[in-house]
């Protein structure tokens, strides 16, 4: 028999929100039942009824979901209180075990509203007719009771404090069980408090909710083709994975003291030992020789705003040598030889990204990546036109900021087959991909700086361009 909880929510990134549950509950081997009503799914709100097997799975969202604040058994909820104890009253067995001996306390709060102390007692009086014999104990409770009102948003206007008091949308009512134990973490791996980090560091909530995605847990081994300073590094190893990261640039990964500034950050968080290696290479030439190696791939790649995606290569062809090679002389100082780079199109990241995954990821494994988008050119069919078979698309959460916003996309590996190691030849694969859709994160670097002002190049010159 399923069992109602009610789950309030930390109203950010609420696109985010059924995702996290969903890898989560995937996770823990478990089913949540969402509302039918689409009203009652609705993300803009804090509140949302789920249905679960146990109290213990409830716990355990709680327990990994950074965007949850409280879970508590579902009692009662209405337009008015006068509802919520009519409710209330018809629910009694759920209650009733705790009236004879259990010490109790009233947590009464409200969303968009701050409630006068005087009001909270006349709320707590009305529950009177449970008539609780146990003592009330305000520091080490049995059981808190919540009483939650929902408001509307009035953000931005100016009234006095008590204005609009008691005029709320909804009332909810319940037994706590668990306050969000996962959404200090935010604060614990905050990017301000870091020992290493760069500017293009990922923000620790967002990080975060990527390695939820990547289901990591002790025993998986994860791996970040664009490490940078590590950011995602650090939370899923946090969670238990071990961890292996790469980049083309080392210098990014190693700052400018020993020991390396990603062993130095893992060390801040105690998961240094977690942390595999860190190598230096071009993804689109990598060291893999076989595939299936890895549980998940997360990785947030450069998109041209603070730093552009790189591969190896030359950005023109040089001319051919008309003399033999000059005779190899040594380098007067000690300075390793860097190799030529060219700018890495993300269209084309993009699409490589996936089957890289395709070849390196277990059965079931999981690839989660940032993909930024142009807000008025987006199609669903970007999106999808970047998967190949035996991948499919589990979860695709926008984080919007206006005209551009970036989708966290989270891709799942169908297959058991064995596939041969990819060639990224960036010449058929974007010729290939243009031939059926020009995605709209094409060129995104370009657009970003030019304020998204609409292209005056057709499909066709793009093509030939």
């Amino acid at each position: 028999m399923l069992i109602q909880y009610l789950f309030v929510f930390a109203q950010v990134h609420e696109d985010f929100r059924i995702p996290e549950l969903l890898s989560t509950s995937e996770l823990y081997g478990f089913e949540i039942k969402f509302p039918e009503r689409l009203e009652d799914r609705d993300t803009s709100r804090p509140f949302m009824l789920l249905e679960l097997e146990s109290e213990e799975h409830a716990r355990l969202l709680s327990r990994r979901c950074i965007l949850i604040r409280y879970v508590c058994e579902f009692y009662a909820r209405g337009k008015s209180y006068e509802e919520v104890h009519e409710h209330n009253r018809a629910r009694s067995s759920l209650w009733e075990k705790y009236i004879e001996d259990t010490s109790f306390k009233f947590l009464v709060t409200a969303f968009n509203h701050t409630i006068p102390q005087w009001r909270q007692r006349d709320v707590v009086e009305s529950f009177s007719y449970m008539d609780f014999r146990g003592k009330i104990d305000m520091k080490n409770p049995d059981i808190t009771l919540t009483v939650f009102e929902e408001y509307p948003d009035k953000h931005g206007t100016t009234r006095e404090k008590t204005e609009g008091d008691g005029q709320f949308d909804e009332v909810w009512f319940g037994r706590l069980i668990e306050v969000g134990s996962a959404r200090p973490l935010v604060k614990t791996f905050d990017v301000k408090k870091r020992v290493y980090y760069g500017n293009t560091s990922m923000e620790a909530e967002i990080s975060l909710l990527m390695a939820n995605q990547t289901l990591a847990s002790p025993g998986k081994l994860i791996y970040d083709p664009f490490v940078g300073t590590g950011s995602m590094a650090y939370t899923t190893a946090h969670f238990g994975a071990f961890v292996l990261g790469s980049d083309i640039d080392g210098r990014q990964m190693r700052g400018k003291i020993k020991p390396p500034g990603i062993i130095r950050a893992a060390a801040q968080y105690g998961v240094a030992s977690r942390i595999v290696d860190l190598c230096t290479f071009d993804v689109t030439q990598n060291p893999w020789r076989c595939g299936d190696l890895f549980d998940a791939i997360i990785t947030d790649p450069p998109y041209g705003v603070r730093a552009g995606a790189k591969r190896l290569g030359r950005k023109s062809n040089r001319p051919p040598r008309e003399a033999p090679a000059p005779a190899h002389v040594e380098r007067p100082d000690d300075q390793p030889y860097i190799p030529p780079v060219k700018p890495y199109e993300l269209s084309e990241l993009a699409r490589d990204l996936v089957i890289l995954a395709r070849y390196m990821l277990k059965p079931r494994g999981r690839l989660v990546f940032f993909l930024p988008t142009v807000t008025e050119e987006y199609e669903e069919l970007d999106v999808h036109a970047m998967l190949c078979d035996g991948m499919e698309l589990v979860a695709n959460s926008l984080q919007n900021f206006g005209s551009w916003g970036r989708r966290l996309i989270t891709i799942r590996k169908t297959t058991a087959e064995k596939y041969p190691p990819p060639i990224f030849d960036p010449v058929r694969a974007v010729t290939e991909a243009m031939d059926v859709h020009v995605p709209a994160h094409k060129d995104f670097r370009e657009k970003y700086f030019q304020g998204f002002k609409k292209s005056d190049f057709s499909i066709e010159d793009v093509r030939r361009g």
